[in-house]
């Protein structure tokens, strides 16, 4: 059984923020199968079971993603974790995808790592950094700031990435493969 976690904030508000990146990747994926999720008050999150994978979007908020994740872990005995998250420190359309390491910063895999450690594949998804944009913007502020009409066109783009990432991980791609094939010097660049 494979778990496959997109990390997101619950609610309208949220939903075309940075922060996001990994709930409108898996609902991009599960919509290119025709599939939605249901609400799963058991597991904290919305679900769906496909053969042999399990997908999830933890409605727990960000800092809490571990609760919803290790309650699926447990229940299902699972082993092979790909989690999908916003990354700051790659440029908005970079993938990169890699196992365990630290957190970066990111609260919603040090929830994660809290409750079942970084022993997991993470698919990264380049939001880049406000030092790029503009020094005055905190962190915080531009995680949950809504993508602009442009980078929401290019979304469809990584998505395809994504898309087509995730189908290889189902398909017991080992780590090397997903790297070679996934991991990008810029999507939108070539």
């Amino acid at each position: 059984m494979k778990l496959i976690v997109g990390l997101g904030n619950p609610g309208n508000q949220y939903k075309h923020t940075r922060h996001n990146i990994g709930f409108m990747a898996i609902d991009c994926y599960l919509q290119s199968l025709d599939l939605e999720f249901i609400v799963q008050t058991k597991f904290k999150s919305h679900f769906l079971k496909i053969d042999n994978a399990i997908f999830i979007k933890p409605q727990t908020y960000m800092n809490l993603s571990g609760e919803s994740v290790t309650k699926i872990v447990n229940y299902f005995n699972i082993k092979d974790i790909l989690v999908i998250h916003d990354d700051l420190d790659l440029n908005f359309g970079n993938i990169k995808i890699k196992f365990g390491g630290n957190s970066g910063g990111h609260n919603g895999l040090k929830s994660i790592d809290k409750y079942i450690t970084n022993q997991y594949t993470r698919l990264r998804v380049g939001i880049g950094h406000p030092r790029n944009i503009d020094d005055k913007i905190c962190v915080s502020d531009y995680v949950l700031q809504n993508f602009n009409n442009i980078e929401l066109e290019q979304l469809k783009q990584i998505f395809k990435i994504t898309n087509s990432a995730i189908q290889s991980f189902i398909s017991n791609d080992s780590l090397m493969d997903l790297q070679n094939k996934y991991n990008t010097k810029n999507i939108m660049h070539g």
